[in-house]
């Protein structure tokens, strides 16, 4: 399986919702910067990361895949999964410019290729290639209904609508105003209309300092949250370590960490309950699973972000021992071929072979963007 052509591209594909808003970012658009390798025997792999479709920056992305790693491909065998990765993540030049950021976005989208043409070179889906399926029932966590920008009267009648209409047990709510107590009286209302059966989890996307956050876990507590994400600034070990030790709310993150690294470091100083890596901001499928094998040796649980809106972590969430669910951000869901499928609350197994990231002829010709 020689690599014969390694092809970046970028995709804009619009919010159903028109605009939405958490503490830090507001987003029309959700974009997939992608990689296209295809083999010498005919097979196409698709990989890709997940960005605020900024179209400057997702052109860095692109170039790096089309200038940087190409050329390092070429020629090589698909089948070389950890060597490739390996050659690719420390090649010295690269690795001087960027350990994290561009360069892991980008070798992020061309480790997700290589796996997919794996799954599709050997006709099975990328959950069965890896091992098989480790849970019978994967639980979806319904987040496009708790976005900041929603008034809290349709935030209650969203959350009401999830559960009772489409089977959702699960929720994430935005917080990180700048006055937490209006964050408590968002999941009050919310608690008050649903009652003590449906879990309710939070997320302040890094906003707060630590005194905010401490004044709004007191108030929280009685709410029975079940994790609070991202409540300090991403890189703040200690913080978050403070944190997890004065109160019974459990501490949720990873969206931002770029390395297995940054993820040993905030387990290590016992600052994260729920760990949360993202294949399209580590290194790809391969640096996630050490990163969820670290977590498990632990006994963390895993619950991936879903940068990639579900559709390789549906496959490494079936699979990995330490995952029960997984979130559900719908937004390019129609963009691909097999597109994730929530029913009654949880996620449908994948049936087609490869790891989901193959795109659709519609979505290259409507969202495609210059590179």
């Amino acid at each position: 399986m020689r690599i014969r052509a390694v092809e970046p591209f970028i995709l804009h594909a619009p919010i159903a919702r028109g605009t939405i808003s958490d503490s830090t970012n507001t987003i029309s658009h959700w974009g997939i910067v992608g990689a296209r390798i295809t083999t010498d025997d005919g097979l196409i792999g698709y990989g890709f990361t997940g960005t605020h479709a900024h179209l400057p920056s997702d052109r860095l992305i692109a170039a790096c895949i089309r200038n940087c790693y190409a050329p390092l491909l070429e020629g090589e065998d698909a089948q070389d999964g950890d060597r490739l990765w390996q050659k690719l993540a420390r090649y010295p030049a690269i690795q001087w410019v960027g350990r994290a950021g561009i360069v892991h976005l980008a070798l992020a989208a061309i480790d997700i290729a290589l796996w997919d043409l794996r799954a599709k070179k050997a006709g099975l889906p990328l959950w069965k290639l890896l091992g098989g399926a480790t849970v019978d029932r994967l639980e979806a966590y319904n987040t496009d209904i708790g976005w900041l920008s929603v008034p809290k009267d349709k935030l209650v009648s969203g959350c009401a609508q999830a559960v009772e209409e489409d089977g959702f047990r699960r929720l994430k709510l935005k917080v990180g105003h700048d006055d937490p107590m209006i964050d408590v009286e968002r999941i009050t209302a919310v608690r008050k209309r649903l009652g003590d059966n449906v879990t309710i989890a939070v997320d302040a996307n890094g906003k707060w300092n630590l005194p905010t956050c401490k004044r709004f876990c007191a108030r929280a507590e009685g709410l029975d949250i079940f994790w609070l994400e991202e409540p300090l600034w991403y890189d703040d070990v200690h913080g978050h370590a403070e944190l997890a030790a004065s109160t019974s709310i459990p501490i949720a993150l990873g969206e931002q960490l770029y390395t297995a690294d940054a993820f040993q470091t905030f387990l290590d100083a016992d600052a994260v309950h729920y760990v949360q890596p993202d294949v399209t901001r580590l290194a790809g499928i391969t640096e996630y699973i050490r990163v969820a094998d670290a977590a498990h040796g632990r006994r963390r649980p895993v619950v991936a972000h879903v940068g990639d809106m579900g559709q390789v972590h549906v496959h490494l969430s079936f699979w990995h021992p330490a995952t029960t669910m997984l979130e559900y951000i719908p937004w390019i869901r129609d963009c691909f071929v097999e597109p994730i499928t929530v029913r009654d609350g949880a996620y449908a197994l994948p049936a087609a072979p490869g790891a989901g990231c193959t795109p659709t002829e519609q979505a290259m010709r409507d969202y495609a963007q210059p590179l």
